[in-house]
């Protein structure tokens, strides 16, 4: 609609400059009449124009904003952070989840986390989905517990369980990752590791900022642009999924930092006009707001036109240009420098007991033991010793068996001097020995 009436206007023009040649020319009685009274008709549309002008822009404007994202209500700062003189749209992720202010650090309201994971669905989040440019903006402090995490400062997962869009910051790599969905369903990785994030994981209070048009995501780092990477085309918002805010990679739970603010406007510029005139150390000039009306347009456009000279008539009317199509992405930048080693990883978790070995064989004799002889050498005959000691006389032994008998003797006369009686009491007493 604005095209068209600027083309009308220079249409105006150029009809404006015809009259011009003519008043040089002068034509007859009833030309001239003819002529005037268009003339003045022409002015009147033409002051009709100018006074619609600022209504008509404004519709053009109102037009132009995503009615898929509500007006924001933020702390005056960043009306002076921010050099824009239209309301600022989009959604403030903390209000939305419901976390409480915490303690005051630094002169910073700080926001509880709480220990349960910090997810929504994605339809309560964000109605209609999001602008297909946004910029996303982390105000928080890393603990000295959480400086080498991985956790996600935005996810919003589709129904089917794919990532559409994460922000994920790595403290191990101290790298900053931008991963969307393509059209195809494909996933669009783009790892951040420029040397300035570093200072991002020293533990003091940064501003992460991040800007999402449609063909190139930038990383800002305390309102100062570190690195920007051209994307490829991103496929459209699904609500049916759920949506995660400063959560860890690991298990789901809420990181442990000190988190200011977490914001997403539907607008890429505010990442790169944010001016961080609440940081520590910078002071920024207050912004000059205008209210302009219809009647000072009109009425100071009117005096300047009346004021100046009539000029010679022209072959052309100069118009404003219009703005032209958007440009194809640049080329690839020259690849950077080989980035200097990182620290040493972590030490990994022990690993599962492993499955027991084969059987070994039979190993060989070991060494004796101290005071103990090899076998060998306990086998080895030994020399002869010497003779011992006559052992002591011993008891009486036992009587023995009797005997058998003896053959029959020959029959013979008593010995001299030995009587009967003596006989048989020898007799006597070997038999009592042998009973």
């Amino acid at each position: 609609m604005c095209a068209a009436l600027m083309r009308f206007a220079c249409a105006v023009c150029l009809r404006w400059n015809n009259k011009l040649s003519q008043q040089m020319f002068p034509r007859g009685p009833f030309s001239c009449a003819k002529d005037d009274m268009i003339h003045y008709l022409r002015w009147t549309v033409f002051l009709w124009i100018v006074n619609s002008i600022p209504f008509t822009s404004g519709m053009t404007v109102n037009e132009r904003i995503d009615h898929t994202c509500p007006p924001m209500k933020l702390e005056e700062k960043w009306h002076t952070n921010v050099n824009i003189h239209r309301e600022f749209t989009g959604f403030d992720l903390a209000e939305t989840f419901l976390l409480r202010k915490g303690t005051v650090t630094d002169n910073r309201p700080l926001l509880r986390l709480g220990s349960k994971p910090l997810f929504k669905p994605t339809e309560s989040v964000f109605p209609d989905g999001i602008s297909h440019e946004y910029s996303i903006i982390a105000t928080f402090r890393l603990r000295k517990t959480t400086k080498k995490d991985r956790w996600f400062v935005l996810q919003i997962f589709d129904k089917s369980g794919d990532s559409q869009v994460s922000l994920i910051v790595d403290g191990a790599k101290k790298t900053v990752e931008f991963l969307a969905q393509g059209f195809l369903k494909n996933s669009l990785l783009y790892v951040f590791k420029n040397r300035d994030l570093h200072a991002l994981f020293d533990r003091q209070f940064h501003k992460l900022g991040v800007s999402v048009e449609s063909n190139a995501v930038s990383i800002y780092l305390d309102c100062k642009l570190i690195e920007r990477q051209v994307t490829a085309e991103r496929s459209g918002m699904n609500v049916s999924g759920r949506t995660f805010i400063t959560t860890r990679v690991e298990d789901g739970r809420p990181v442990d930092i000190e988190l200011q603010e977490i914001l997403l406007f539907c607008d890429p510029r505010i990442a790169d006009l944010d001016r961080c005139c609440d940081s520590s150390g910078v002071t920024c000039e207050p912004v000059v707001t205008h209210n302009p009306t219809a009647a000072p347009l009109v009425t100071g456009y009117l005096h300047r036109m009346l004021s100046m000279p009539a000029q010679l008539p022209t072959d052309r009317c100069h118009c404003p240009t219009l703005k032209g199509d958007q440009g194809l992405p640049g080329l690839a930048g020259h690849s950077g420098q080989k980035g200097d080693k990182g620290d040493m990883g972590l030490k990994g978790d022990p690993g599962p007991q492993g499955l027991p070995g084969l059987k070994g064989d039979k190993g060989e004799p070991g060494q004796p033991g101290p005071g103990m002889l090899s076998v060998e050498q306990q086998a080895q005959k030994g020399d002869q010793g010497l003779p011992g000691i006559p052992g002591e006389k011993g008891d009486a032994g036992l009587p023995g068996q009797p005997g058998t008998p003896g053959k029959e003797g020959k029959r013979r006369d008593e010995p001299l001097g030995v009587t009967r009686q003596q006989l048989e009491h020898e007799k006597k007493l070997e038999s009592s020995v042998w009973a």
